[in-house]
């Protein structure tokens, strides 16, 4: 039976299960650890948290996959500046990570960009051949120098957002509720800088949520807490309820950092977890 569930696995990461679902089954969905941060603050992440509580976080991105995209949500990080500035652990670069998943960096079609934070765009040049979207107004806002680097947005992010506009790969997003690929749209609401926003993906009969930083950890659901790092609270609370009724019943969300992802939902193997 073990070799049966291995070959399997094997067959839906090449992609060969994908490849042969119907259209209207939507997307698979993964969540795919690339690095962690150990003992980070609870209370960097839930607004109120015990100051002495500490959490191992995970770094993650997210694969959504059709039988004719190859979406990535946000692009990690990869950069020597990033990684001497913080205490990582067990990282490989984005375009590795994916890697298990039969994913080679030119066959990702479309990369959607929370928000500008390094820690989630930064990678986006790892993957060539990706339209990379964005919230025109995050975009916009973040051109500012004066808004830059201080606010966790860097020059050499910015850059490469430039760089994709001059070849044409930039696709700026405009507002609320807009749909960037069949089964896929974008909200806006968490605040979780000037203008991010989050996911929503038809899985097959429902939707999965991937929160990324508009909602740290599953605590922020469970105790109707806002992030800690928000522009706005009531913002911040409203865009966690409405997550809540975008997923329905079965309630497939996904935060930005909670590596309780990767106990909630089916482990394909360490690191690496199908949300369904």
């Amino acid at each position: 039976m073990r070799f049966i569930r291995l070959g399997l696995l094997a067959a839906i990461g090449s992609g060969l299960v994908t490849s042969a679902l119907p259209a209207q089954l939507g997307y698979q969905v993964y969540a795919v650890q690339y690095a962690q941060l150990p003992a980070f603050p609870v209370s960097a992440l839930v607004l109120g948290a015990d100051t002495t509580r500490t959490k191992d976080v995970s770094m993650m991105v997210w694969v959504l996959r059709s039988p004719t995209r190859t979406i990535l949500v946000d692009a990690g990080f990869y950069r020597d500046e990033f990684l001497k500035s913080w205490k990582v652990e067990k990282f490989v670069r984005p375009s590795a990570a994916i890697a298990k998943l039969d994913i080679k960096p030119e066959q990702v079609t479309d990369v959607i960009i929370t928000h500008l934070h390094w820690d989630h765009a930064d990678g986006a040049d790892l993957f060539p051949n990706a339209n990379v979207w964005v919230q025109r107004a995050e975009y916009e806002h973040y051109q500012a120098p004066e808004r830059q680097q201080r606010t966790g947005v860097f020059p050499v992010t910015m850059a490469m957002l430039e760089k994709f506009k001059r070849a044409g790969r930039l696709k700026l997003v405009e507002g609320d509720s807009q749909a960037v690929a069949p089964g896929v749209r974008v909200y806006t609401g968490g605040r979780h800088t000037h203008e991010s926003q989050y996911v929503s993906v038809a899985t097959g009969g429902s939707e999965a949520i991937i929160a990324s930083d508009n909602l740290y950890l599953y605590e922020n659901l469970e105790r109707r807490r806002p992030i800690a790092a928000t522009w706005d609270t009531v913002s911040n609370l409203r865009a966690q309820e409405r997550m809540l009724r975008l997923a329905g019943p079965r309630r497939l969300i996904v935060p930005g950092h909670d590596p309780a992802v990767f106990e909630k939902f089916t482990l394909i193997e360490p690191g690496i977890a199908i949300i369904r």
